[in-house]
């Protein structure tokens, strides 16, 4: 482990996942301030600023590997499969694996893997043991991946979400990022989605879920709410909080069709979004490619050739 000290063997990992590779390129693209100068193959640095320093004001989440004294700790090269155990710590300032946690929507933290061509995307709860190693499995392919620790630790005063890189050896084939669409289909239901990223400013999305043609009015709760979005920036993957608008058991608040959330866009560009929602004791995900900025008008009606991807998987 100890993810920020072997920055040497991280990057000779890379050059073995990415040696066979076709159309390395296309899978990180450009984006706006701030992310611009941020190497999106790299880990950044150990933040030495203090708690809530000007350094970290500025970042979107999940872009660090260290911040306010925390560091996840992850072994940089994992094997290939479907069920691959990952195992990581969270450092706390005292250098010691953090063991207390307070409980945010529902768990204790968040576990996000997705491939870096945004592909493969995966919401898990790891376990967590006494000397604070978490572990869980997750189904790797080749690749390039990001995992986010989305969490926060007893008595912070607010939480964090952290970034690694991790490389899986292979042949690794970059997929394409789907186009802009307002719809997903998932397990027989539909989800369209309505409302725009805005540059700088907190927006409303409204997600709405049916099936055969009918809206679905009894969606279970998950994690403290009838959806749960993580929304991802194509290129660095900035990793944005997202708030659902109520709760379930608010008299204001309806189990569906319609799920509420307000999110901000730190720039200009592409972004990538999964729901996961619960309906019939089954968690689905259904995922969504969106623009942020002038170019959104355009792309807020796919064109008839674009096939969002969605996922489900039993909770």
């Amino acid at each position: 482990m100890n993810t920020p000290v072997k920055l040497g063997a991280y990057a000779l990992g890379l050059l073995a996942v990415f040696a066979g590779a076709t159309g390395v390129g296309a899978a990180v693209g450009p984006v706006g301030p701030p992310a611009a100068s941020h190497d999106t193959h790299r880990e950044p640095a150990r933040d030495t600023t203090a708690p809530g320093g000007a350094a970290n004001a500025h970042l979107p989440g999940g872009l660090q590997v260290s911040q306010d004294g925390y560091t996840l700790d992850v072994d940089d090269s994992l094997p290939a499969g479907a069920a691959t155990r990952v195992s990581f710590r969270v450092l706390g300032p005292d250098g010691r694996p953090v063991t207390a946690y307070d409980t945010a929507h529902e768990e204790d933290l968040h576990l996000i893997a997705v491939r870096r061509d945004l592909s493969g995307y995966q919401h898990v709860h790891p376990a967590l043991g006494s000397a604070g190693i978490w572990s869980t499995p997750l189904d790797l392919t080749a690749g390039a991946w990001r995992l986010f620790a989305d969490f926060d630790p007893a008595g912070s005063n607010a939480a964090l979400v952290l970034g690694a890189d991790v490389a899986v050896a292979g042949h690794y084939a970059p997929q394409p990022l789907p186009a802009a669409s307002r719809t997903a289909k998932v397990d027989g239901y539909t989800v369209t989605l309505d409302g725009q990223l805005t540059p700088g400013a907190e927006s409303p999305l409204t997600l709405s879920v049916s099936r055969a043609g009918q809206p679905v009015t009894d969606l279970q709760p998950y994690l403290g709410a009838y959806g749960h979005l993580v929304a991802l920036r194509d290129g660095d993957l900035a990793y944005l909080h997202v708030h659902p608008a109520g709760e379930p058991g608010d008299s204001a608040t309806a189990p569906g069709p319609d799920v509420v959330f307000y999110a901000t866009a730190p720039s200009a560009g592409d972004y990538r979004l999964f729901l996961d929602f619960r309906h019939g004791d089954v968690v689905r995900t259904a995922e969504f490619t969106v623009r942020a900025g002038p170019q959104a008008a355009a792309t807020a009606h796919p064109p008839t050739t674009a096939h969002p991807t969605a996922t489900s998987h039993g909770h």
